[in-house]
């Protein structure tokens, strides 16, 4: 397994909509394994392909409590979120891709997600909380949103100061 670059705003990758990934064959589950070692690395809880520089619809999750022996990753190649619950929650997120920098953002408690595994197989799974958040979160960088967009552009623009001053 390799680690990856991982890509920071203001990089314009990060902005674009993803490609669908034609089948899960020995390339995406190499990658799917280098995301996963990356995102450990990091420490991340999630990992989509664009923040790598790939421009494909791969995320890699995982919410686990990350203790020796109880990691808990999920790969997913093509999600699609299927329904989402009325019922909405704030937390404090943050990314890899904007290092340092949190902020709270609604988002619906349940989700129900299809994707292609590891094992070129499709998958549907009912997800709250934790893992319902941070699939959505993955899923909007295959679209070309950060989590970020999901603020006022007041609060957006404050942040993107901030990480232009740092950058500096």
């Amino acid at each position: 397994m390799a680690l990856l670059p991982i890509l920071t705003v203001p990089d314009a990758r990060l902005k674009k909509k993803c490609a669908p990934i034609a089948n899960v064959d020995g390339r995406v589950v190499k990658l799917m394994d280098d995301m996963l070692e990356t995102m450990y690395k990091a420490p991340g809880i999630g990992l989509a392909a664009p923040q790598i520089g790939l421009l494909e619809r791969i995320i890699v999750v995982d919410v686990s409590e990350h203790k020796e022996g109880a990691k808990e990753p999920i790969a997913m190649a093509n999600p699609e979120l299927l329904w989402l619950s009325d019922e909405t929650c704030v937390h404090n997120e943050g990314c890899l891709s904007i290092p340092e920098i949190y902020a709270d953002v609604v988002r619906p408690k349940q989700i129900r997600v299809r994707y292609v595994d590891r094992d070129g197989s499709v998958q549907e799974r009912d997800c709250d909380d934790l893992l319902a958040r941070c699939i959505q979160h993955e899923v909007d960088h295959l679209n070309g949103v950060l989590f970020i967009d999901h603020l006022s552009s007041l609060k957006r623009n404050m942040i993107m100061r901030k990480v232009t001053k740092a950058g500096r």
